[in-house]
């Protein structure tokens, strides 16, 4: 059965495994989140369900969001996402989803969007090697040549400088080391993308484990 959650990062830790061990964790504050909307397939072509996550000052939604958690009434929430689950049948609107749905010992991917870096060079973005520091040499960070005599273009997927960062990278196939359902915890081994207090979405890991 597929699952899936909303949360937020709280920051990375060590514990200790039955056997003693350090094991490096990322702890996720994951819901309770909100089942605002199902998708069916007689009405919308598929199925899923729209889960809402994180407390939302009415003021702050814009119209049509308040018509829709009005509809369905249901309080305004920070988040919203879809997630194309099987079971979306046997999910109700306003219904509540806690860390406990994730059980230890499970695999999950976690999908977060990347610290952004701004505008980078070549060699922080796509560690280029530097150019020669001496016998008078003037090119030291520089990207290299752009392209071909012959076309006199450069081609396109060139690697060279830009924005670096803030990019929607999921990281597959994480072990959910421990689950606190009273605080609404999820420990899963390893790191995830983004800053503290990003917005993470939890799933089960397309890869099946060994």
């Amino acid at each position: 059965m597929k699952k899936a959650i909303l949360g937020t990062k709280v920051g990375m830790l060590q514990i200790y495994d039955d056997t003693g061990r350090v094991v490096p964790v990322t702890a996720i504050q994951a819901g309770p989140c909100t089942v605002v909307q199902k998708k069916t397939v007689e009405r919308d072509g598929y199925e899923a369900v729209q889960m809402g996550f994180g407390a939302c000052k009415e003021r702050r939604v814009t119209q049509p969001l308040k018509g829709h958690f009005a509809v369905h009434e249901i309080k305004p929430l920070k988040y919203l996402k879809e997630f194309r689950l099987e079971s979306a049948a046997s999910y109700e609107v306003g219904q509540e989803i806690k860390a406990d749905i994730f059980k230890a010992g499970e695999w999950v991917d976690v999908t977060g969007t990347t610290k952004g870096k701004g505008f980078a060079g070549a060699i922080k973005r796509h560690a280029f090697h530097r150019g020669p520091m001496e016998h008078g040499s003037k090119y030291h960070r520089r990207p290299g040549s752009m392209g071909a005599k012959g076309p006199a273009r450069v081609f396109v997927g060139r690697k060279g400088p830009g924005q670096y960062g803030g990019d929607q990278v999921t990281v597959q196939k994480l072990l959910v080391v421990r689950v606190d359902p009273e605080k609404n915890l999820i420990l899963v081994r390893g790191a995830v993308p983004g800053a503290r207090k990003g917005l993470l979405s939890i799933k089960n890991s397309v890869k099946e484990a060994k």
